[in-house]
């Protein structure tokens, strides 16, 4: 007879297993629209599961905004695209409460819901709209939740945020401020596709049809899947190689040159946060039940190089972020 830890085990087994098979088929399904981008797919899947937001940056064309509607068909989510411009306002986003009259004659107010309340929200070029308005997003990324006339109104779950921005056209855009940045868990380059995936990328937009993309995940399912993820256990010592790392990225207190020199701002606490739970789902999507410092590692540059702010001597000795993140975890010892 198998005790109840058995059973329990058993059960958690299959539970991984099944979460492992839908993600992979997760996966083909957005190979169907997505050539290659494997590390930015896996980056998303992985933001998803956790729970938590995703910044995509990367040049016109390369599938930003392809790969977020692709990815809601695929698991059968909700979908509201905002594109954002200098001239969008708050209740553009969140909406707005308005006077109607009831049936019994009277003037009520009644709120009519914005496109955030969504289960995937696409903020397409977020950075183009002004402060005021992107810090509509700050309530909702975080609560779960936004606040109109006093009156708080809950967003359905799962809820997840992908914005999008451009890298290269500076004149007209306003930098997101640190406080929404943290509330990114990964901050995701979209690279140029290579020779090879040009090709295809031709092959398939200008020569056939590309094949529909099936549901193949739906929301409760996601919601059961991050319960999973927290219970995914993590070794002290690997807890611990994450505290060293994100402490390495602050100046003062903490004896690392390379901070003291070239690093303005180091990392949130929701660096090391990010980190653990994109390690655990990393775990789980190779098969695994416990987190590698591996894992940690391959995450690094995605969830803390929009968390760490470098100064102005980083700039004239032409570093950047992810070189730096780079260079510091090469000196710390991951036992």
């Amino acid at each position: 007879m198998l005790t109840e830890n058995q059973k329990s085990d058993q059960a958690l087994e299959r539970q991984i297993e099944a979460l492992s098979e839908k993600m992979v088929e997760v996966r083909r399904e957005i190979s169907k629209a997505i050539v290659g981008q494997a590390e930015v797919v896996e980056g998303v899947l992985i933001a998803l599961l956790s729970g938590a937001h995703v910044l995509l940056e990367g040049v016109p064309g390369v599938g930003k905004t392809l790969l977020v509607r692709t990815l809601a068909q695929a698991v059968s989510l909700k979908y509201s695209r905002i594109q954002f411009t200098p001239d969008l306002m708050p209740a553009d986003v969140i909406g707005t409460s308005i006077v109607q009259d009831s049936s019994d004659g009277k003037k009520i107010m009644d709120f009519q819901p914005g496109p955030i309340f969504t289960n995937l929200l696409l903020a397409d070029e977020i950075n183009r709209t002004t402060p005021k308005t992107q810090s509509a997003l700050l309530e909702a990324m975080q609560e779960k939740q936004v606040t109109v006339g006093h009156v708080t109104h809950m967003l359905d779950e799962p809820f997840f945020v992908m914005a999008t921005q451009n890298p290269l056209e500076m004149e007209g855009t306003y930098p997101l401020p640190e406080a929404q940045l943290d509330r990114f868990i990964f901050k995701l380059r979209v690279p140029f596709p290579g020779r090879e995936e040009l090709h295809e990328i031709l092959d398939r937009t200008t020569q056939r049809s590309v094949p529909e993309v099936r549901h193949v995940l739906n929301g409760a399912q996601i919601l059961e899947m991050r319960q999973v993820v927290r219970m995914v256990p993590l070794a002290p010592h690997v807890q611990d190689y994450v505290v060293k790392l994100v402490l390495a990225t602050h100046s003062d207190g903490h004896a690392n040159a390379l901070a003291n020199k070239y690093i303005r701002y180091g990392s949130s606490p929701r660096g090391a946060q990010a980190l653990i739970l994109g390690g655990k789902v990393r775990a789980l999507l190779n098969g695994r039940f416990n987190v590698s410092t591996d894992d940690i590692l391959a995450l690094l540059k995605p969830a803390l190089r929009h968390r760490v702010i470098l100064n102005f001597e980083a700039q004239a000795d032409g570093r950047t972020t992810d070189d730096l993140l780079e260079e510091i975890a090469g000196k710390i010892s991951p036992n």
